[in-house]
């Protein structure tokens, strides 16, 4: 059973960062896309990032180019998402994503509709 868990977020204001994180069990990660998706109040769910199985290959949001960085570790079956200069408009309930089919691209998975999902993590930025 894929369990992805989701941790880092919180309250700040406008400027600062916030460091998510994303651990998987159930499997291994290593050969699968992993994604960042989130979801404001009101709002559908929108994808944010996505990086390849090998870390060489992400693909971004046009809204966070530039502002937030996807990342992995492999050997802790781990990804990160590091938000810099947050904007009251990234206030949303970050979630974790895996894709169902291994050794895919970020624009596959994303085509996909990934596979799995985490229960999310609260993203609150204040003006």
């Amino acid at each position: 059973q894929v369990q992805l868990v989701e941790s880092g977020g919180g309250l700040v204001q406008a400027g600062d960062s916030l460091r998510l994180s994303c651990a998987a069990s159930g499997r291994t990660f290593r050969n699968y896309v992993m994604g960042w998706f989130r979801q404001a109040p009101g709002k559908e769910r929108e994808f944010v990032a996505a990086i390849a199985w090998s870390g060489d290959n992400t693909y971004y949001a046009d809204f966070v180019k530039g502002r937030f960085t996807i990342s992995r570790d492999n050997t802790k079956n781990t990804i990160s998402l590091q938000m810099n200069s947050l904007k009251p408009e990234d206030t949303a309930v970050y979630y974790c994503a895996v894709d169902s089919i291994p050794l895919g691209t970020p624009r596959d998975a994303l085509r996909r509709g990934f596979g799995s999902w985490g229960q999310g993590t609260q993203v609150t930025v204040s003006s």
